[in-house]
């Protein structure tokens, strides 16, 4: 810890800013209150989705530590899982008000940005976790000292979302800047895979801030390419799923990941240990939580390598991962900011946006 106060308190500071930005929204913000009659809340589907997704994630996180990939567990729970899954389709395709339209998503770039977007989930969860982890377990440095070696890459995100934002509003297109981000960050993740124990920090803060330009390029562009080929009332549906499926891919890979990632420093220490002719107790899930300074230097130094080499493998694996990002991103069609309300209707493609109009 860095701060008497504990570690707790870092959430705590949200607090005053979250005051401030209430009173200032309850300020400025005035929207029109619409009511509508015979409303239907889906909350069956609703339950089933999250019960599904519920059962697929706690697999994820126990799988291969509490038991094995080939087990009665693994069957019970990815078998219940897709079957809850299943059955929430089944309830989203005849509900009057699904939570996910399912005609949303069989929509060509609504699954190809569900698709990119699980990719740059796990860029922008996972690259924050573990390079967090890296620093502070693998090289050695402070909590805060960590935390400020990480501005390279939000340094990265909040200048290629800006500066990719601006030339869409300029160009009306959004394709290229998707394509163009998901190859940066394939590129990102390449260089952060070489990372050991010992990598300079110039080349570490290059490898983020590619990471971190790829992430602001891609991920709310390809909401805006969602947002722009649906029809007015399915905008916020459509939305939701998008960052529905992004945090979908940040837990996942931050569990896989980190399970790869703990096998990894296991192994190494074990077998680093072994050559010295000492023994290994425990598993490298806990080497996050363990006290480093408390322990002897020659030790200290075995954690320290096992944990810095072991890091490059999981980004190895995040930039194949990533590469799904760039197909998808390739194959979605090309998306252009629409100048009118809402899409125009094949009926009739002058009335659509007064309707849109009169509806808002």
């Amino acid at each position: 810890m860095d701060s008497a106060l504990g570690w707790r308190w870092c959430f705590f500071i949200g607090i005053p800013i979250a005051i401030i930005a209430l009173f200032v929204l309850q300020k400025t913000l005035h929207l029109p209150v619409v009511r509508r009659d015979n409303v239907k809340i889906d909350y069956l589907g609703a339950t089933l989705i999250a019960a599904g997704v519920s059962v697929i994630l706690v697999w994820v996180s126990f799988v291969d530590s509490s038991f094995g990939w080939l087990s009665w567990q693994t069957f019970a729970m990815v078998g219940g899982g897709v079957v809850l899954l299943a059955l929430a389709a089944l309830v989203e395709s005849r509900a009057a008000e699904p939570v996910v339209p399912l005609q949303i998503v069989r929509k060509r770039t609504t699954a190809l940005a569900i698709l990119g977007s699980l990719a740059v989930g796990m860029a922008m969860f996972g690259g924050s976790v573990f390079l967090g982890q890296y620093f502070q377990i693998g090289r050695g440095y402070s909590p805060t000292e960590a935390g400020l070696l990480t501005i390279p890459m939000m340094f990265g995100l909040a200048f290629a979302s800006t500066v990719a934002g601006r030339l869409i509003t300029r160009s009306g297109n959004i394709k290229p800047y998707v394509v163009a981000g998901t190859i940066i960050l394939v590129l990102g993740f390449g260089g952060l895979s070489l990372l050991d124990h010992d990598t300079p920090l110039w080349y570490v803060g290059i490898a983020m801030f590619l990471v971190g330009a790829g992430v602001g390029m891609s991920m709310q562009n390809l909401v805006l390419a969602v947002q722009n080929t649906v029809s007015l009332k399915d905008i916020g549906a459509a939305s939701s799923t998008i960052a529905f499926f992004r945090s979908l891919g940040g837990t996942i890979g931050v569990s896989v990941l980190g399970a790869v990632l703990a096998r990894q420093v296991s192994d190494s220490i074990t077998s680093q240990l072994a050559a010295t002719g000492a023994q290994a107790s425990g598993s490298g899930s806990g080497i996050s939580a363990l006290n480093l300074g408390s322990l002897p230097p020659a030790i200290q130094h075995v954690v320290r390598v096992a944990y810095g080499d072991a890091t490059g493998h999981i980004f190895l694996i995040s930039m194949f991962i990533a590469v799904v990002g760039v197909i998808a991103a390739v194959a979605m069609k090309p998306a252009k900011l629409r100048s009118t309300v809402d899409l125009a209707s094949p009926a009739t493609p002058a009335a659509e946006p007064e309707l849109a109009v009169a509806a808002k």
